[in-house]
């Protein structure tokens, strides 16, 4: 390991190989390692077996009847690409699809008054949805119709309403929406965690709104798109990509330390096996910088838990109640409809995506940890499942950066939350890059479009 890098990203998550592939890209000499022999990290797909043992440290029972393990891909971290957003642009700007087959989700649904809704992906859907009333509909539509049209350069689309200004709360007091549409356009449009957006100018939630309805338009049925075999794929896709570009990949390497000068403090390398390896910078997980784990003494804390997330892994024979025997589905339970603080989110697929066997259904119901009692806090999501075969429940702690790592060249991702799309993770690449770089991530356009 004599040789110096550019640049060493620690664990293989998708986000660090979307950094490691983005870097290269750009020319950077990447070293990526990883202490798991498999790609992936948190957001591996495992097989049956893999996941019996994760969770059970036994093989899968018999009497279940799941059919052959190699069926399987099960996703740890449950998420969905919305077809235009950020996560796309990045498959695309990288020609990264070459590796992949996607799927488009059957169905984007909302729950509200105690049963779930599909997002309506056609006018005519909109006009026969159980989500508003006669009148409510006619309201939603002007308020659909302003965002379609607005332009910035053009004040005769603002219709008086500044969005840069104006709060969200405001923008939908002026088209009269009631309590219950604004939670289904916040939360399932426009895919806020929480309420705060209410406060904030109204600009971001517009660029939302008009981004997801851009991705319904895409392909019809709803706005997401999964790759087939799971999305494991993903993080080996990005991988590849920075092999190509000359990065080099290291598994089943244990980090034993990252090595700062004593005097300034700043990143110099990382031993592994007894070896260092030197390098500018280091960019990796929570879990390679002191996640969980007690602070040396007198060593600097690298990261703060910022809570936890709960996600159930259920296996089903049969596709969920309400969604039209749909063989995938996202479903968003809106924090008010359950008195929460976060919403509970549904991601749902099965064998038609080749992650299970034959009428088979994955089903991941997850959000933020709020109580004591974690699990009570997704029996709405659990609910709405029907009969469930079997179950695997795991709280894992959320991860944040202390700082940016430009003052020491230790660059350090954030944990996935728990929402069922990739915007979030998309957030974080693009920050991280920032900082990496000193300048913001700018994606070429191109009009390769995906196959689903």
């Amino acid at each position: 390991m004599d040789e110096e890098y550019d640049v060493i990203v620690l664990g293989t998550g998708l986000t660090e190989c979307i950094l490691s592939g983005l870097l290269s890209v750009d020319g950077q000499k990447v070293l990526h390692m990883d202490r798991n022999d498999y790609y992936g990290g948190d957001s591996a797909s495992l097989n049956l077996t893999q996941l019996y043992q994760k969770f059970r440290s036994t093989p899968p029972p018999e009497a279940l009847q799941l059919g052959r393990d190699r069926d399987y891909a099960v996703d740890l971290i449950p998420k969905f690409i919305l077809s235009s957003g950020e996560l796309t642009k990045m498959l695309v700007h990288t020609d990264v699809t070459r590796y992949l087959e996607f799927k488009v989700i059957a169905g984007s649904y909302v729950y509200r008054d105690g049963k779930i809704s599909k997002v309506p992906s056609t006018q005519t859907e909109a006009v026969m949805s159980p989500l508003m009333g006669f009148f409510e509909k006619r309201r939603a539509q002007k308020f659909f119709s302003y965002l379609q049209y607005w332009k910035e350069d053009d004040p005769a689309t603002h219709q008086g309403f500044d969005v840069n200004k104006g709060t969200m709360k405001a923008l939908y007091e002026k088209f009269g929406l009631e309590a219950g549409t604004q939670d289904f356009v916040g939360h399932a449009m426009a895919l806020w965690l929480d309420d705060d957006y209410l406060t904030k100018p109204a600009r971001e939630t517009v660029d939302r709104i008009v981004l997801y309805t851009i991705s319904m338009s895409r392909y019809g049925k709803s706005p997401y798109i999964y790759p087939l075999y799971g999305l494991g794929e993903l993080p080996q896709a990005f991988a590849r990509l920075s092999a190509i570009y000359g990065g080099t990949y290291m598994l089943d390497k244990k980090i034993e330390k990252i090595n700062v000068n004593a005097e300034t403090g700043i990143f110099e390398g990382v031993t592994s096996g007894g070896e260092t390896v030197r390098a500018k910078k280091v960019i990796g997980d929570p879990s390679y910088f002191g996640a969980g784990q007690d602070p040396e003494e007198g060593g600097k804390i690298r990261v703060v838990e910022t809570g936890k997330v709960i996600r159930a892994i259920c296996i089903l024979k049969h596709p969920i109640p309400g969604t039209d025997n749909a063989d995938s589905a996202q479903i968003i339970i809106p924090q008010n409809q359950v008195g929460r603080k976060n919403d509970i989110y549904i991601a749902a697929v099965s064998s038609a995506h080749n992650v299970a066997a034959p009428n088979v259904w994955i089903a991941i119901v997850s959000t933020i940890v709020e109580t004591s009692v974690p699990e009570r806090e997704i029996l709405p999501g659990l609910q709405l499942l029907g009969n469930v075969v079997d179950k695997f429940i795991s709280i894992t702690p959320l991860y944040a950066p202390t700082s940016s790592g430009t003052n020491d060249n230790i660059f350090i991702t954030k944990s996935y939350d728990a929402t069922s799309h990739f915007e979030t993770v998309v957030e974080d690449v693009s920050d991280v890059w920032q900082r990496v770089k000193g300048e913001k991530l700018v994606l070429k356009k191109k009009e390769t479009e995906i196959e689903a």
